[in-house]
């Protein structure tokens, strides 16, 4: 998971789909909003399922990803950073 995290790429690529209304992005967006190519795009985007940070499901011709449930949460027990929850940040 950290590996994937490690890419500036693939975290603005996480921080997109995140700020996405409905939490979902159709992949067809994403290279002219991030300004990559779709080659680069499907690599980090297969990257960050394989480290189960992005989920993908296909409709139709498109495949649209959604943040995995869970995954930046066991990224934060790992570091011990909080939750958010207890009204701090």
């Amino acid at each position: 998971m950290f590996k994937a995290l490690a890419d500036p790429t693939r975290v603005r690529l996480l921080g997109y789909v995140a700020a996405e209304p409905g939490g979902t992005v159709c992949a067809c967006h994403l290279p002219q909003e991030l300004g990559i190519s779709q080659p680069t795009l499907s690599h980090h985007l297969k990257r960050l399922v394989e480290a189960g940070l992005l989920e993908r499901e296909q409709r139709g011709r498109w495949a649209h990803y959604t943040l995995a449930v869970g995954a930046l949460g066991t990224a934060r027990v790992f570091l011990g950073a909080p939750s958010g929850g207890d009204g701090c940040c």
